[in-house]
């Protein structure tokens, strides 16, 4: 019996799952690492700020957005995206990410993008789409930021469109 070794891309996508499982927010179970000459520097997920409610404690802090075409979106601001805290950690330890590789749940969103550009990451792998992800598909290529995808599947929340009351 031949045993098939995945990929590093395979291998490190597979520990995002596993780091995605701390997330506290159901609306986007995310996870995140950073990883550099084939070793994690930093790892994050989907998790308000220390000492602040989660929303699996608390419940969901809903905001409306308005996109350009008069969609209303609704997000759930309680939490930092798994790409911010994966680099706020590195930061906090004095781990320099700069020519690192990126590997998450989905496609960043436009702010985790900017950060991911502004760091010096060189790669983001993913394993979806993210519903929003034009914005971020500019800003990586326009910063020389390689983005692999390997779903083209659009990941989707509840209560993602339309008008949606804010948590108590």
């Amino acid at each position: 019996m031949t045993n098939t070794r995945p990929s590093w891309d395979e291998y490190f996508l597979g520990l995002v799952d596993a780091v995605a499982k701390r997330a506290t927010c159901d609306r986007g179970r995310s996870g995140s690492l950073i990883v550099k000459d084939r070793q994690i520097v930093a790892t994050g997920y989907v998790g308000s700020p220390p000492g602040h409610p989660h929303c699996d404690e608390d419940g969901h802090l809903f905001k409306q957005m308005l996109d350009e075409d008069g969609t209303v979106r609704t997000h759930c601001v309680r939490t930092i995206h798994a790409e911010q805290n994966a680099i706020c950690q590195a930061a906090r330890h004095g781990i320099a990410v700069q020519g690192a590789t990126l590997y998450c749940s989905m496609e960043p969103c436009r702010t985790c993008a900017m950060l991911i550009a502004s760091v010096g990451i060189r790669r983001v792998v993913a394993w979806r789409r993210y519903h929003a992800g034009q914005d971020s598909r500019m800003i990586l290529a326009h910063s020389g930021v390689e983005l692999v995808v390997i779903h083209e599947e659009v990941t989707s929340y509840q209560q993602q469109t339309g008008n949606q009351p804010e948590s108590p």
